[in-house]
């Protein structure tokens, strides 16, 4: 008696058993959250996302082991040459060296996008001067926004008469002029070196190869 009494003053669980299509709920509320939270965080990137990849693009310029999260004063002052920041006028290669040094931290030898945008604020003080700092600002964006690095150190080709003089073999004279035929195409081994014919011809004779036409022709 004395256990069915204490078995029965045990509380009973009062919580209702899960249904089985609580799970699948669950999931689709994470999954619309997750969804809605990825959203607002693209439509917050896309507001700076032209500028921030110019940045990350002139930011690997050149350096195979760069992440794009940090840019170099090299990459720095070409970003500026390449997009028209410096008018060498307003802005000098000078003053782009020296707001980076202003901006960057005293140990650093980079500068981070956040830092990027605020060297850009005070360029823009110089660069626009007949316009308000918002103005500014929004002007020397539209100069790099959208922008890449541009690849220099091409080699062209340099059309001069000296050169064309040494390339053109209907020029040529002497044993030079035997190596090539009337196309300009090289003879190979033959344009330089003495070949015994062997055809029983003399050299040089025009109707070379004609006899066997000949004669059956007179039949």
């Amino acid at each position: 008696m004395a256990d069915n009494k204490a078995k029965s003053t045990k509380p009973a669980n009062k919580t209702p058993p899960k249904s089985p299509s609580d799970p699948a709920k669950e999931r689709a509320a994470k999954r619309l959250s997750y969804d809605s939270n990825s959203s607002h965080e693209g439509a917050m990137a896309g507001e700076i996302s032209a500028l921030e990849e110019a940045f990350r693009k002139f930011a690997i310029h050149g350096d195979t082991r760069a992440t794009g999260k940090e840019m170099h004063g090299k990459n720095w002052s070409k970003l500026c040459k390449d997009c028209h920041v410096i008018d060498g006028k307003n802005v000098t290669i000078t003053d782009v060296d020296i707001v980076f040094s202003k901006i960057k931290g005293k140990s650093s030898r980079t500068i981070t996008f956040e830092q990027f945008k605020e060297a850009l604020q005070e360029l823009s003080k110089k660069r626009f001067k007949d316009k308000s700092d918002e103005e500014a600002v929004q002007e020397i964006h539209k100069l790099i926004e959208g922008k890449v690095p541009i690849i220099s150190g091409v080699t062209k080709a340099i059309s001069s008469p000296t050169v064309s003089r040494l390339t053109d073999t209907s020029k040529f004279t002497g044993s030079h002029k035997e190596r090539f035929d009337p196309s300009g195409k090289g003879k190979g081994k033959a344009g330089r070196e003495d070949l015994v014919d062997s055809s029983g011809y003399v050299s040089g004779y025009k109707h070379a190869g004609t006899y066997d036409h000949k004669v059956q022709g007179s039949k």
